[in-house]
């Protein structure tokens, strides 16, 4: 997933910058206003954070630009501005999300996947997957099977969604490449079978039933054969 972030504090931008390619997230950064609006007029991002007081261009300033042009990515809007007031504004001034500072990484990283999926839904956020008895609370970031906690890193979850998405369909390396790794060429890696194989040994290890699947020649399956 793209995520542009236009913030002109260096800490704050250094936090963001490392914590989302930590969770497999691809990061550009603006400084400042201008040059905000700059990569976000011209980029294709999944999701922007815009912090609300810029140098050079505020960020409501660069949501109504954008919107004007008819660019509907998913804006959170990041501010110390926490009042009633300030949000209704950067709500209704075309942001979709109001974070204040300081703020929960792991709150924000949530907030800017529901928005992502609701992006790519048309609107409507399905916050839970289910496959059998595995369950994947998609806010909370958790993974149950049988009731029983499964912990998982961050790009086997990306995985494990992507799989659960597509659940009794094939899913080849290519998809995955694309998908999971943001990849469109092939790196020659043995990356996804590590990744299968790990998470395999986590869903599946110790249960009556298999769930995940390769499938010879085509890819691999998520599947619930009962």
């Amino acid at each position: 997933m793209r995520v542009l972030v236009i913030e002109d504090d260096q800490d704050v931008a250094d936090y963001l910058n490392k914590g989302l390619r930590e969770s497999d997230y691809v990061v550009d950064h603006a400084t400042d206003g201008k040059e905000g609006m700059t990569m976000a007029a011209s980029g294709d991002y999944d999701v922007m954070i815009i912090d609300r007081m810029l140098p050079g261009m505020d960020g409501l300033n660069i949501i109504k630009t954008i919107r004007a042009t008819g660019n509907q990515t998913p804006v959170l809007i990041l501010s110390a501005l926490g009042d009633v007031d300030a949000r209704v504004e950067g709500l209704r001034g075309g942001g979709d999300d109001y974070l204040t500072k300081p703020f929960s990484f792991t709150e924000l990283l949530a907030r800017l996947d529901v928005l992502a999926r609701r992006a790519r839904s048309g609107g409507e956020t399905e916050t839970v997957l289910k496959v059998a008895d595995l369950e994947m609370d998609l806010l909370a970031r958790t993974v149950k099977r049988n009731g029983i906690n499964i912990d998982v890193q961050p790009r086997e979850f990306r995985l494990l969604e992507y799989l659960m998405r597509h659940a009794d369909q094939v899913v080849t390396r290519t998809m995955l490449l694309e998908k999971v790794w943001d990849y469109h060429f092939d790196p020659q890696t043995n990356v996804i079978d590590v990744h299968i194989s790990r998470l395999r040994s986590k869903i599946d290890k110790g249960f009556e039933k298999p769930l995940l699947q390769t499938i010879r020649g085509a890819g691999y399956m998520l599947r619930d054969d009962t």
